[in-house]
């Protein structure tokens, strides 16, 4: 096979493919405007190469061989296929666009990287839909890949490998509990921090146990952590209608007027945020829009002081 494709080139190829669409050499000459003898000598090299006749003479002008039959649907694609990848890339006009985005994104993925873009993408793009979906890390890539999504904002520790990723934004955690708190009047000590009743969010529900359960047991310490929610929303209401306190993402409770935030007594690592999409949209028009939209509304976004 490798030997026939380096005997062929597209010319010949198109040649074929005329041919195959009208049955007589004369008429795919014209369409191809060449002159007879160019194709006569073309569908000769054919011939050789793909070694059968290809067309052969009958009662109603040349028929195709039962190898021309076969070639016919596969050639005719490549070749679509070929000329749209070779055109030049259309242009995307976001006010004219009725595209709708399917976006894989958590509830702290929407509040801190979905939410800050959502003015600009109704002004910019109003006919467009949105689609946002919590899905689990599992699957994502092949739900990318095979048109079920099209963009996925995940942290970088758990994003799947072999897709094109983009670094957004690095986040912090911080102390949060509500306004008023006694606790949080000054600023806590470690030993104090770790008597208050800790609420916590546990994605697959029920888990007890964080990263800053282990920053503590790396110092011999531990907390009482006596709620635990499956989503960052559930979260934010309990510490509004209780004294519990929770470690957060800054992002998630920043501009949230019920809560007091401050930063905690030690160093709690925090995560890195990413956009991931597939190979086959890195280069559509559409989804680079979007891809930088939501880019540009947080290149100016930075952690406040706490």
């Amino acid at each position: 096979m490798h030997n026939t494709l380096r005997r062929l080139d597209l010319n010949l190829l198109v040649t074929l493919d005329a041919l195959l669409a009208e049955q007589n050499v004369t008429r795919a000459a014209r369409l191809l405007n060449l002159a007879q003898p160019t194709v006569s000598l073309q569908l000769g090299r054919l011939r050789e190469i793909l070694d059968d006749p290809l067309l052969l003479p009958g009662p109603r002008g040349m028929s195709p061989t039962e190898r021309a039959r076969e070639l016919r649907g596969p050639l005719r694609e490549a070749l679509v296929a070929l000329e749209g990848a070779l055109s030049p890339v259309a242009t995307f006009e976001p006010a004219l666009s009725e595209q709708t985005w399917r976006v894989a994104a958590s509830d702290y993925a929407t509040t801190a990287l979905v939410w800050p873009s959502l003015a600009l993408l109704r002004r910019l793009a109003p006919k467009t839909r949105l689609a946002l979906l919590n899905k689990h890390p599992i699957g994502l890539a092949n739900d990318l890949e095979n048109g079920q999504l099209d963009l996925a904002l995940h942290t970088r520790d758990e994003a799947p490998p072999k897709l094109r990723q983009r670094s957004l934004l690095h986040e912090r955690y911080v102390l949060a509990g509500r306004r008023g708190h006694p606790a949080l009047a000054t600023k806590l000590s470690l030993k104090a921090f770790c008597g208050l009743e800790h609420a916590v969010m546990s994605p697959n529900g029920g888990g007890f146990v964080g990263s800053t359960d282990q920053a503590l047991a790396a110092k011999g310490l531990e907390r009482r952590v006596v709620l635990s929610v499956s989503n960052f929303n559930s979260l934010i209401s309990a510490l509004a209608h209780s004294d519990l306190v929770a470690v957060v993402p800054e992002r998630l409770v920043r501009d949230e007027p019920t809560l007091h935030v401050q930063a905690p007594p030690l160093v709690i690592p925090g995560f890195e945020m990413l956009m991931l999409w597939p190979e086959r949209l890195h280069r559509d028009p559409a989804h680079r829009w979007l891809r930088e939209l939501i880019a540009s509304t947080l290149e100016t976004d930075s952690h406040a002081e706490i």
